[in-house]
């Protein structure tokens, strides 16, 4: 069982991956498998304490997880101010600025290149764990933090 770390390998850039082989797609299922033992949406590699730049993300709706090898963000359009959380911090939430909607191009657990456009909800959640890879914390980039009680009513 692999476990998710906090200040560990957070704030390096990851390595870029170069080889698309079956230790890579063993590290997407791992990801895969440890973020849905969570309430996350996402997670990347240094979060369990590995070097690559592979990131999940899983929407919980009728999709496959999202699987980021090398994601890079191709544009961004507007700004939006929104709560956010993230499993290597615990209890910590704050207002995190970020472009409204985004256009990235990644490479999947097997070579293959794509693009996605996403917004909204999902174009945070991507842009969150890009950070990670990249050697940025979410606690970097909050605007006002606020405490667990009030994350949760805002939610609500």
């Amino acid at each position: 069982m692999v476990n998710i770390q906090s200040l560990v390998n957070q704030e390096r850039m990851t390595e870029e991956v170069t080889t698309f082989d079956e230790s890579l797609q063993q590290l997407a299922k791992i990801l895969i498998d440890t973020l849905h033992r969570t309430d996350g949406v996402g997670l990347s590699a240094p979060q369990i304490g590995r070097n690559e730049r592979i990131a999940v993300i899983d929407f919980q709706d009728d999709r496959d997880p999202l699987v980021l090898v090398n994601p890079t963000l191709l544009k961004y359009y507007g700004k939006s101010v929104e709560m956010e959380g993230c499993l290597s911090y615990p209890g910590i939430y704050g207002e995190v600025e970020r472009p409204e909607a985004i256009r990235i191009e990644a490479e999947d657990e097997y070579g293959k290149t794509f693009e996605i456009t996403a917004e909204g909800f999902e174009a945070r959640a991507i842009l969150h764990e890009m950070d990670h890879l990249y050697g940025i914390s979410f606690t970097q980039k909050i605007k006002t933090r606020v405490d667990a009680e009030t994350f949760e009513e805002e939610e609500e």
